[in-house]
């Protein structure tokens, strides 16, 4: 038999086979009909690898059952439609305690939290200022010396006290986000549950004559024809990652639900239609043939100061954002010390040559017409060395998510910035974690800026903020949700008229 006439299989199985008298006995054998129809023999072309049962006595260590399998209750040749069905925890099975958890990583967050966060109970004394009216550390009035956190609540599984007593004494204040805890508590055991997550299977372009709805994550989930989400969590942990382009787009977009009778100022207005000229493009009747050819506007450039979560997200993720403007491509600039953290596999950072005076990474083949750069340098450096002049209001627009411009711990950070941004002309989207959040970055930017700032969009719950919740390690009683508002401000202009003389 000819050895380009056996497939690989046999070709592999009749080279294994003794080198005796026997040989050929054995050969034919497993070549005939006979031995293929044995039950206990896997086939030889058989594309499917069924389990063989197991020995007696060599169940428990050949083929353990863990603890949280999802073959439980099913036979294993029946086919998983369900992407709960292969999890390690099942959706009925997401509540654990975090010290107990069966996930090491949650187990190890636990660790964190019992020994960074301190117990909020009015009689100790406080460790800080407080942050906000809603502070825990606001109501701390007592002499007791301040704990840890040690007890877990039994409802929620998160520690939130150093002790029963203190958690029972207390347990009013507790019970206002003890159901928003729980809820994390879930979410996080599912992202850790194995499971597989449709929610995170992205659609590809569509035709333009396909509006977009921006009214609401359902409406445009929708109409860009996202996969169904029809279960509360994977909404929640879905939006969690598309919060970031669409909160953009929504801002930019000519179907944008602010307008000027929803939060958009009159000079907000100005500003966002000189972008959307040039994010709509007319039609140029452009084409592959040489006679289709037409000149390219230059890129949109967005630049995202202080990047920090958003530089991480997987690029599938950014790459939303040029389907909803499929016309024009896009430069993504993340500008920030923090903007290569989770990013692990990227280092060591590219060196500084002349040709790349700072160390950017550049990630130019992601299709769909963007391109992103990642610099983890501050951006008054990168101003002062004019090294994305010019600006124009046109192409390019900045993005700050969360800044904390006026927290008290990175105001500073931002003050030789301020200025800078202001000199642009160009339009900023800010972004908060809560109302408070927002308000405090509004009073120290008038406050910085003395008066020369112009607001483009009024301060206020955004459309598209993460729908899942997230929890402060250092302090359990803060929570918040991923831009959970959003503004826009930029530098005052001041319009001149020509004189004429006196009349």
């Amino acid at each position: 038999m000819a050895s380009n006439s056996i497939c690989s299989r046999c070709l592999r199985l009749a080279s294994q086979l003794p080198r005796n008298g026997n040989a050929g006995r054995e050969s034919r054998r497993a070549f005939t009909t006979t031995a293929k129809q044995q039950p206990s023999r896997r086939r030889i072309h058989q594309s499917s690898n069924p389990r063989a049962p197991a020995v007696e006595g060599q169940r428990q260590q050949d083929s353990p059952v863990p603890p949280f399998s999802a073959t439980r209750g099913r036979t294993v040749d029946q086919p998983a439609t369900n992407p709960y069905d292969r999890a390690l925890l099942q959706r009925h099975n997401l509540f654990h305690p975090f010290t107990n958890s069966p996930s090491p990583q949650i187990r190890k967050r636990a660790a964190i939290i019992r020994q960074n966060a301190y117990c909020p109970h009015p009689s100790h004394q406080p460790t800080r200022n407080p942050q906000s009216p809603h502070d825990a550390e606001g109501r701390k009035t007592g002499q007791m010396p301040p704990a840890h956190v040690r007890y877990e609540c039994p409802d929620c599984g998160i520690p939130v006290s150093c002790s029963e007593e203190h958690f029972a004494s207390d347990y009013e204040s507790h019970l206002q986000i003890c159901d928003t805890l729980r809820q994390i508590n879930e979410d996080d055991h599912d992202l850790v549950s194995g499971r597989f997550f449709p929610e995170f299977q992205y659609p590809s372009s569509q035709i333009e004559e396909a509006q977009v709805n921006m009214t609401n994550w359902d409406t445009l989930l929708y109409s860009r024809e996202f996969n169904a989400i029809n279960d509360e969590r994977s909404m929640r942990q879905a939006t969690r990652l598309l919060t970031y382009p669409m909160t953009v787009g929504s801002v930019l977009h000519e179907l944008s639900p602010y307008s000027l009778k929803q939060r958009l100022t009159p000079e907000g207005l100005r500003s966002l239609s000189a972008l959307r000229y040039s994010l709509h493009p007319p039609r140029t009747g452009a084409s592959t043939t040489m006679s289709g050819i037409r000149p390219n506007p230059p890129p949109i450039r967005l630049f995202i100061l202080g990047a920090r979560a958003e530089s991480s997200l997987p690029r599938e993720v950014w790459i939303q954002l040029s389907h909803l403007f499929p016309r024009v491509s896009f430069h993504l600039i993340f500008i920030g010390p923090e903007s290569m953290a989770n990013r692990d596999d990227e280092f060591p950072l590219p060196s500084r040559t002349p040709q790349n005076p700072y160390g950017a990474i550049v990630e130019d083949r992601l299709g769909g017409g963007m391109k992103v750069s990642t610099y983890v340098e501050y951006f008054h450096t990168l101003f002062e060395a004019q090294h994305f002049a010019p600006f124009d209001p046109y192409f390019d627009a900045f993005l700050l998510f969360h800044p904390g411009l006026g927290h008290p711990a990175s105001s500073h950070e931002w003050a030789p910035t301020l200025p800078q941004l202001l000199s642009t002309k160009i339009p900023i989207l800010c972004t908060g974690y809560t109302d408070f959040d927002m308000q405090r970055d509004i009073e120290w930017v008038k406050k910085e800026a003395g008066g020369e700032m112009d607001v483009l969009m009024e301060p206020g719950e955004n459309r598209f903020r993460s729908l899942r919740w997230d929890l402060n390690d250092l302090d359990p009683g803060d929570v918040s949700c991923g831009n959970w508002g959003v503004w826009g401000f930029r530098g005052k202009r001041y319009e001149a008229d020509e004189y004429r003389g006196a009349e």
